[in-house]
């Protein structure tokens, strides 16, 4: 019987939002995960570069999860340098002692539907569990037709008995309602001056502000590096 059993939650998170949440806490409930990394990237390889500093993200992850029973915010990522692989993230859990059907890699339906571009693909898969989440516009039902090669491998967790298998590796779908939230619309909705209020949590949301992150610049106004003192206090060994 295993004993634990840990999600990990990759993103970008510029900024994190209540979709991320949600696809976290989603996977939490329905496979009983008893940890939850939320692991920053630093440069992410299929997408466009962050708006926030490094630095800033990670501050705005500590503040979203560090009240959460069993979240930690990882910065394994961001110290390491370069782009950042799931593949590689995966590898160092196990280097650290988990085993891979231990580890439930968290991500939401979108995401998952362009495995095959992935680093590592299909080789990741047998790295750790996958925990699938619906997204708006994406059911995980849609998954099986859009990846027919990895039908067998996915198990619904509406059928009873759902769990992990020892030795080997599954991808669970998992389908629930989520937050309709992108970085981008928020993103959007900063530079335009319209409030956040809702997407995001409100440590979150406050620390957007206090730093003017991604309004819409003016001439002499920069926005800070600098989290908030409870933040800052707790940059390092969350990993």
């Amino acid at each position: 019987m295993i004993g634990q059993r840990v999600g990990i939650l990759g993103g970008t998170f510029d900024p994190i939002h209540y979709g991320h949440l949600d696809v976290a806490e989603v996977a939490e409930g329905a496979l009983g995960l008893t940890r939850m990394y939320v692991v920053t990237s630093n440069v992410p390889p299929h997408r466009r570069q962050p708006v926030a500093s490094a630095f800033q993200r990670y501050a705005m992850v500590v503040l979203a999860v560090g009240h959460r029973r069993g979240w930690r915010a990882s910065d394994m990522e961001l110290r390491l340098g370069g782009p950042s692989y799931t593949s590689d993230t995966l590898a160092r859990f196990c280097q650290r002692g988990y085993q891979r059907d231990e580890l439930f890699f968290v991500t939401g339906a979108d995401a998952f539907a362009e495995i095959t571009t992935w680093h590592d693909y299909p080789r990741i898969l047998d790295a750790a569990n996958f925990a699938v989440v619906s997204r708006p516009g994406l059911s995980v039902d849609m998954l099986p037709d859009r990846l027919p090669e990895l039908a067998p491998r996915m198990v619904s967790t509406s059928v009873p008995g759902a769990t992990s298998v020892p030795g080997s590796t599954l991808i669970f779908l998992i389908d629930a309602r989520t937050a309709d939230v992108s970085g981008t619309a928020i993103r959007q909705r900063c530079e335009a001056g319209e409030s956040i209020e809702g997407l995001v949590p409100p440590l979150v949301q406050q620390y957007i502000e206090q730093h003017g992150l991604y309004a819409a610049r003016t001439a002499g106004r920069r926005a800070s590096d600098a989290p908030p003192a409870d933040a800052a206090g707790r940059l390092h060994g969350k990993d």
